[in-house]
């Protein structure tokens, strides 16, 4: 069975989603050691709270270092909520530089009528979606559990893999070649998420 690291930050729910990984079959490891997530097969990095928190914690002890050389090698990679929003190059949330895996932004929902964006949402599923493994069994209009201020403003709108309605569109997710990455949390969202999250451990098997 192969390894999958959830990395240890410091921030949010790391538990959860080890512990949802662990319910779908993956033999699924929360750490912080360079060496132990270099070794992985795949990883994982979801993260609730601020994006300059998320940021300069990954920054501590290089582990911003760590995660870029991981997407690099092009081994899977998953990444939720803040771990989504990080891979861009900045967020109106802080002054911190993101990850800049991607082209994009992060910014704040100006005008809709309840901030923070909480609860169950749909899917809209592009082109790119369709493709994606991560998505095998979901369609356009299956829900799933936001909690989030902020959106992702991709420099590259066909990176994204599906759009979700909230006084407007935004991208709910991003899927490019080993990177698969959301807003909404698979881990909270029932038998969908779960069934995402099964997708992505059949990929890291295969």
């Amino acid at each position: 069975m192969k390894k999958i690291a959830i990395l240890d930050y410091g921030m949010g729910n790391l538990r959860s989603v080890q512990k949802a990984f662990e319910h779908m079959g993956a033999y699924a490891l929360l750490s912080s050691d360079k060496i132990e997530i270099e070794s992985s097969d795949a990883l994982v990095v979801p993260g609730v709270g601020s994006f300059d928190d998320c940021v300069i914690n990954l920054k501590k002890d290089g582990l911003d270092k760590s995660l870029v050389e991981f997407i690099i090698s092009g081994r899977p990679f998953f990444g939720i909520c803040l771990g989504y929003q990080v891979l861009f190059e900045e967020s109106e949330e802080g002054t911190q530089k993101g990850l800049g895996i991607f082209k994009g932004k992060v910014a704040r929902f100006k005008n809709q009528e309840k901030i923070p964006h909480m609860g169950w949402n749909t899917l809209s599923l592009t082109d790119n979606g369709m493709k994606c493994p991560v998505f095998k069994g979901i369609k356009s209009g299956d829900f799933f559990y936001f909690v989030h201020s902020y959106y992702v403003v991709p420099g590259d709108a066909e990176s994204a893999a599906s759009w979700t309605e909230y006084g407007g569109c935004f991208a709910s997710s991003v899927s490019v070649n080993n990177i698969f990455a959301c807003q909404f949390h698979p881990e909270k969202s029932q038998a969908k998420g779960l069934s995402i999250i099964k997708n992505f451990i059949d990929m890291v098997e295969r």
